[in-house]
């Protein structure tokens, strides 16, 4: 009996896009899992939208918060309504390959892992495929603290991790700074160098957001990573610089 899957998903304002980002997890080959949905928008007029979408779903559960409260913490309510053996993450807006769960599922039984990622692909608001995203080796701490090379959407946790598994409240990088802080408590995170996922890159996405970036990225390196001053300012340049690099190759 193949485990069942978590699949954690938030939304705010993805509507052109959720409807394939749920087509992508419909198409799984792979369907031992659960849905959970949080919707993270006051506005509720998307909230008919979604139902629809999801009642093409046998096992989902839908949250809806009563008040926008960011990715991070809408993550950790998914997180504790959760059944799965396996936390499995995707934006409202990325796309899976229909193999994607099956390939890292048999990966991180196969090798007793707790986390793994993935290589992905980098498309734009039209779907089209801009840069790839290649990783070829297991980050340890020094180097994840330089380039970030996870990306949220790759990523599957054993529940086993589910105590060490809470989004620190960032407006971005969150993902990055809990990734930092498992790395600390000498969790393996295992690459898987296969492109499986789609992160689609927008205008007004958070991930886009150049000023809010520098902010969280120096809160990590100074509030969470205790830090000081001078070390937590150059670990942003260094930060900044390789991913200015990385976006140009």
């Amino acid at each position: 009996m193949n485990p069942l899957v978590s699949i954690i998903i938030t939304y705010y304002k993805k509507k052109k896009f959720v409807k394939r980002t749920l087509k992508s997890v419909f198409n799984q080959n792979y369907k031992n899992y659960e849905i959970i949905f949080v919707y993270d928008d006051e506005n509720l007029e998307d909230l008919t939208n979604i139902k629809i979408l999801l009642s093409q779903f046998r096992n989902k559960k839908l949250i809806i918060n009563k008040k926008n409260l960011g990715v991070a913490k809408s993550r950790n309510i998914a997180i504790k309504h959760s059944k799965g053996e396996y936390l499995a993450f995707i934006d409202a807006d990325d796309i899976w390959k229909k193999n994607k769960l099956k390939i890292q599922i048999d990966f991180m039984i196969k090798f007793q892992s707790d986390f793994s990622f993935t290589s992905y692909a980098i498309i734009n608001k039209l779907g089209r495929v801009l840069r790839l995203r290649q990783v070829s080796f297991d980050p340890n701490y020094e180097s994840l603290s330089k380039t970030n090379i996870i990306g949220l959407s790759t990523v599957i946790v054993n529940k086993r991790l589910k105590n060490f598994i809470k989004f620190p409240r960032l407006k971005t990088q969150e993902d990055f700074a809990l990734w930092l802080s498992l790395l600390k408590k000498g969790i393996k995170l295992n690459h898987v160098n296969k492109i499986l996922s789609y992160w689609r890159q927008t205008e007004n996405s958070l991930s886009s957001n150049t000023i809010d970036k520098l902010i969280d990225a120096f809160k990590i390196f100074y509030k969470y990573e205790k830090k000081n001053l001078l070390k937590a300012l150059i670990s942003v340049l260094v930060i900044s610089y390789n991913k200015v690099i990385k976006s140009i190759s």
